[in-house]
C-alpha cells in the first residue's frame, strides 16, 4: 500500500472539497491519502517520503494562488523525479492553474504524470465532479508501483 500526498490551496474551500474527493478515490483503490492545506507544508522535507503527489489550486485572474506557487518552489528541491503525480484545480471561467501546476510537475520536477492531464472542475458538486475527482484519485493510485 502506498501513500499519496494531496496538497491544495484554497480561498473558498471548493479546492479543498475536490482534494478530499480525490483522496476518497485513492482510498477506494486501497492506498492511503494525506490531504493537507498548503500552509501545512513548511519545507521541502515535509514533501519527502510519499509514493505519489497531487497538487491543486483554484484559478484567480488566470493564475494559481500564491501559496501554491511557493509550494512549487519547495517541491522543486524535494527530489520528486519519477514519482507519480497529478494536478487539479477549481475555476470560475478559465482554469489555467491546474495546467500550469501539471506542466511544472511534468517538465521541471520530471514526475511521471497521470495520462489524462490535470483535473479541472468548476466545483466538486457540478456536472459529475464527484465521480471525476474520485476517478482521478484512482488513476493516480494505479500508478503507484506494486512493490510499495
Amino acid at each position: 500500500m502506498g501513500t499519496v500526498l494531496i496538497v491544495y490551496a484554497t480561498r473558498s474551500e471548493e479546492t479543498k472539497a475536490i482534494a478530499d474527493i480525490i483522496g476518497e478515490g485513492i482510498r477506494i483503490s486501497g492506498h492511503s491519502a494525506q490531504v493537507k492545506r498548503v500552509n501545512e507544508i513548511k519545507s521541502e522535507d515535509d514533501l519527502k517520503g510519499y509514493d505519489a503527489y497531487i497538487f491543486g489550486s483554484p484559478t484567480y485572474h488566470g493564475e494559481m494562488i500564491t501559496p501554491l506557487k511557493q509550494l512549487l518552489f519547495q517541491a522543486e528541491r524535494a527530489e520528486l523525479a519519477g514519482k507519480p503525480g497529478g494536478a487539479f484545480g477549481a475555476y470560475g471561467w478559465s482554469g489555467e492553474a491546474a495546467g500550469r501546476i501539471f506542466d511544472t510537475m511534468a517538465h521541471i520536477f520530471k514526475m511521471n504524470m497521470v495520462s489524462e492531464g490535470p483535473l479541472m472542475l468548476k466545483a466538486a458538486w457540478v456536472g459529475g465532479g464527484i465521480k471525476a475527482a474520485q476517478e482521478y484519485g484512482k488513476n493516480v493510485a494505479a500508478m503507484i508501483p506494486e512493490t510499495v
